[in-house]
This record gives C-alpha cells, sequence and structure tokens, in this order.
C-alpha cells in the first residue's frame, strides 16, 4: 500500500522481528552493545529477520504483537485496516490515513537486567535501545505523525513523563492489554486525546485473544503470569492464569499452517492447571501428549520452566521427555528458568514463593536436584543468577560461588544479571552498578562466565553440527574467536586484579581499548573473504 497507509500499524523493534536462527539462547544478543561487531554481522549472521512480505508485513511476530492484533480485531477492527509490519518496511504501511502505530518493546531505555548488565561492562548503547528508537525517527512517523502507543515488557520504563516527551511517545499501556487495548485504539483512530499510562486491568482466561496469525519460534501461550511473588520480577506478580487445551491447539494450528512448531510458553510450563503452586502431573503430561501428537506436529519445544517444580516432579520431567524424545539423536531440550542465588537469606527476603513447595533454607539443594533432573533427561537450562540483592553480603555470594562449584559438572549456562530496581523493588531500593561490585561479587560474575565459556563451547559445537555453509562457518568462526578472548579477559582479570572487574574495566577504559574481541578487521576480512 502506497501513499493511504493503513490506520493502525503494528510493529516491534528490529531485534525482536528475528528467530535468531532458531538459537532461543542468542537472543541475549539484542542486549550487548552495538558495535562490539559490525552491524552487517550482527544482523545477517545472529539475528536475521523475519520473512517480509511485499506489502511490509511479516510472516511471523512476536507473540505479544499477535496478541494486540487479535485483540484489535475480536474488539471490531476491519482486516483491512491493521497490519503487522516490519519496522524496516514502515514506508510501506504508513501514510496520510495512518492514525496510530502500536509498538511492542521489551526494552525500550537498555534499563533491562541483561542490558544494563552488559552495558555497563562495554559501555554504549544496546541494539534493543537503538533499534527502537529508529522506528519513533522513522522519515515516514515523522513526516505522517500518526499517534504512538507502546506496550510490552518493557513498557514500565517509559511510565516517566520526561522520557515519553522526550521520545514523543502519546500513550504507554502497562500490563495486559486485552480490556484496554481496543479503547485506546480506537480513540487513537477517531483523533481523540490518549491518556498518557494506562495499566492494564487482567484479563480473565476466557478473554485472552487468540492469535490470527503466525508468531516467532511458534510461540503458543499456554499461561500467563506466576504468582511467586519475587520482588524483583514483573511476572511473578501477576496472577496465574492457564489456557484451556482447545484454545492452546488453536494456536498450534495457526502456527503449522505457517510452516512452524510449537514453542511452548509460560512462566513456569511446568505448573500448566497446577494447584497452586504444586505441579498437576496429569494436567502437564497430558498437555504434552495432546500437542505432540497433533496433526502436523513433529517437535514441540518449551519457553520458561521453575527449578522447585522441576526438583518436585522429576516424574513428570522424564515423562515429558520420552513424549518429545529427548535424548534421541542427541537431541535436548532447552528453556530459561531463575537460579537467582545460592542464599537460603536471600531467598526468605526478596523470593519466598520460588522455593515452594519447598522452603528457603532447601534452597540450594532444590538447585542441584532439578540440575540433575535435568541432566539426566536431556534438559539443558539457561539460568539467570542476580548480582546485587538488597542485602547481599559477601557471605551471601560465598554460598553462590559454593553452589556454582555443585553445578560444573551439568551442562548449562548460568547468567550473571546485575539487579534492577523493578516489580516490587520499584521506588523501594536502587538499581545494582558496577560501581558498588565488590571483589567478591567480582569473582561470582567471572565463575558464571568460565562456567558459561566451557559449556558454551560444547553447546554450540552440538548446535553447529546442523549448521553448514558460508554462515554456518562464520558464526564457529566468531564464536571460537570470542571464547579465547573472553577466557583471556577473566585469566587478566584473575591475574592482574585479584577479581577486581571495576579497576580493569576503569583501566581498559582510560586506555581507549575495548573489551570486546578488538580486531574488528580481522572478523570482517575473514567474513568478506568467506561470504
Amino acid at each position: 500500500m502506497a501513499d493511504g497507509g493503513y490506520k493502525v500499524v503494528l510493529t516491534a523493534d528490529r531485534t525482536l522481528m528475528s528467530e535468531y536462527r532458531g538459537g532461543i539462547f542468542l537472543g541475549f544478543s539484542a542486549c550487548v552493545p552495538k558495535g562490539l561487531i559490525p552491524d552487517w554481522v550482527y544482523f545477517s549472521m545472529f539475528c536475521p529477520s523475519v520473512p517480509v512480505n511485499d506489502d511490509g508485513s511479516v510472516k511471523y511476530a512476536p507473540c505479544g504483537t499477535r496478541k494486540v492484533e487479535a485483540a484489535l480485531l475480536d474488539y471490531g477492527f476491519k482486516r483491512e485496516d491493521v497490519i503487522v509490519a516490519h519496522p524496516e518496511h514502515l514506508h510501506k504501511v504508513v501514510g496520510s490515513k495512518t492514525k496510530v502505530i502500536g509498538i511492542t518493546e521489551n526494552d525500550p531505555l537498555g534499563m533491562g537486567p541483561a542490558t544494563s548488565t552488559f552495558t555497563q561492562l562495554f559501555g554504549g548503547e544496546a541494539y534493543m535501545a537503538v533499534k527502537f528508537k529508529e522506528i519513533l525517527n522513522h522519515p515516514s512517523v515523522k513526516k505522517h505523525r500518526p499517534k504512538i502507543l507502546v506496550g510490552g515488557p518493557g513498557a514500565w520504563q517509559l511510565e516517566d513523563r520526561e522520557n515519553r516527551s522526550r521520545l514523543g511517545i502519546d500513550c504507554v499501556v502497562v500490563g495486559e492489554s486485552e480490556k484496554v487495548g481496543g479503547p485506546l485504539f480506537e480513540k487513537a483512530v477517531d483523533g481523540k486525546p490518549l491518556p498518557e499510562v494506562v495499566h492494564g486491568d487482567v484479563a480473565e482466561t476466557e478473554e485472552i485473544a487468540l492469535i490470527k496469525e503466525a508468531t516467532i519460534d511458534g510461540i503458543v501461550e499456554i499461561a500467563r503470569g506466576c504468582g511467586r511473588g519475587c520482588d524483583f520480577c514483573v511476572p511473578t506478580l501477576q496472577r496465574y492464569r492457564c489456557l484451556p487445551i482447545k484454545d492452546i491447539l488453536k494456536e498450534v494450528e495457526v502456527n503449522l499452517r505457517a510452516g512452524k512448531r510449537p514453542l511452548l510458553h509460560a512462566e513456569d510450563v511446568l505448573r500448566y492447571n497446577a494447584k497452586g503452586l504444586e505441579v498437576n502431573g496429569e494436567a502437564v503430561v497430558e498437555l504434552f501428549k495432546t500437542v505432540r501428537s497433533y496433526p502436523g506436529v513433529n517437535a514441540v519445544a518449551m519457553s520458561h520452566f521453575s527449578l522447585s517444580s522441576i526438583a518436585s516432579a522429576p516424574d513428570v520431567v522424564e515423562e515429558i521427555s520420552n513424549i518429545l524424545g529427548a535424548g534421541e539423536d542427541s537431541r535436548w531440550l532447552s528453556g530459561q528458568t531463575g537460579l537467582e542465588t545460592g542464599s537460603p537469606r536471600l531467598i526468605e527476603a526478596n523470593m519466598k514463593g520460588k522455593c515452594k513447595p519447598f522452603t528457603p533454607e532447601d534452597w540450594p539443594q532444590v538447585v542441584i536436584d532439578a540440575f540433575e533432573v535435568m541432566s539426566r533427561n536431556c534438559w539443558v537450562p539457561c539460568a539467570t543468577l542476580i548480582i546485587g540483592l538488597p542485602g547481599e553480603t559477601d557471605r551471601d555470594v560465598d554460598l553462590t560461588i559454593d553452589l556454582l562449584e555443585e553445578l560444573k559438572c551439568f551442562k548449562s549456562l548460568i547468567v550473571p544479571l546485575f539487579l534492577v530496581a523493578m516489580g516490587g523493588l520499584k521506588d523501594k531500593t536502587e538499581s545494582f552498578t558496577i560501581e558498588k561490585m565488590t571483589p567478591k561479587q567480582a569473582e561470582l560474575f567471572l565463575k558464571c562466565w568460565e562456567h558459561n565459556i566451557e559449556w558454551g563451547q560444547r553447546i554450540l559445537q552440538e548446535y553447529f553440527l546442523t549448521k553448514s555453509g558460508v554462515k554456518g562457518y562464520g558464526l564457529r568462526f566468531l564464536f571460537s574467536y570470542g571464547t579465547k578472548q573472553a577466557k583471556k579477559l577473566i585469566r587478566q582479570c584473575k591475574e592482574d586484579y585479584d577479581y577486581d572487574l571495576v579497576a580493569m574495566i576503569r583501566d581498559k577504559r582510560s586506555e581507549k581499548t575495548s573489551l570486546g574481541p578488538p580486531p574488528i578487521r580481522l572478523i570482517n576480512r575473514y567474513l568478506r573473504q568467506n561470504r
């Protein structure tokens, strides 16, 4: 569509319009600063775009964007008035008739835990924040000046009026959009004033919109919210609800039609139809059996799981592995989980619900037991760990280091993140910064990355067995080179700075040298020769 455009344009930043070559862990790369490697390398090898149709729409879109699209269509908007567009093709869809652009965003200001950790280490601005601003500054947006609505997991960062005004954002939706999205977009289309910040009410199960078109990675929402009540997290404060299997299968079918296998998404897939915080094994097994046996499904993936759920229901984990064929042909399952700390005291103070049905005192053993269960059943977790929890002492950090030693033998990634004061901690404490880091915390941080480098090499070798051609070889080169540089950096910090990461970063920056892979010209030359 040319001059006129669509009345309602939905989009997301460029880093969210990628499937990262099917590597769920590579999505973290959107949190690193722009410039560590050349953009053309990053966007062609790590973060290639989803397919784009001739009209500028995308074949697959983020699940959140598809939910908004479905909610608007259910509300009464006409199909021909709404498009989910690629951010680099807005010139094809934004025109004189465009009244509103809705943007899905995970981390608009680069304030999220992963992003703030990487940018504090390396400096610069993360890809996600850079690409978000590119949408706002797109020539077609500037020319036609439609209303700008922003929602998604990172919307909380835009509640500050100064930030909204500086970026030219008209309305921010924090929370769920089913109940508020339709009326807001309707007001925007009719030219009526919009509230600056809207907190979306919790949608009941029957009110949750079902997607009409395919999602990135074939994501299918099976439950929403969490309810464990971790202070530092937003989803855990939301009421937990599960979708019925009949609705889940409708979304599976939508993705199958687009050639996507289903990836079941919840904050903890093992709590599907749970009785409180106890795993309902019968319901979970029925879910996975039903989806796996659905006509056309040859594989099923999952997004997140809780360590306490795994430790409390090892038989359920084993049954799911059998259903999904984990272990066959070296196949393994993966997903994200939260380790957070090895200190029972900090569990008690900040996330008492995380360990249930166990007690905070049980937590270190719960983690070990869960990793053992996952190892036996060919599950590879990507676990987060938080540095700088309120009240954290060197004794707490020592307990986490001790726990990390116990986990060295398990295939896994453990990503250390700096605490961000969001969720229940917003306005109650300050976010952790690298300037506050103690030598003991630096030791923990580096031990996590020693673990990741050792296991990451093996994981990537297995992953690359299925990758061939120039881009496959290029990725192998980049990861191999990056691994060597990371080992060198850690060794230098341990030997020369006695785990004083802050001193190392300060000295490196004063020397005006890069903490990332320094010989960018070498990488460029290699990749250009092998394109």
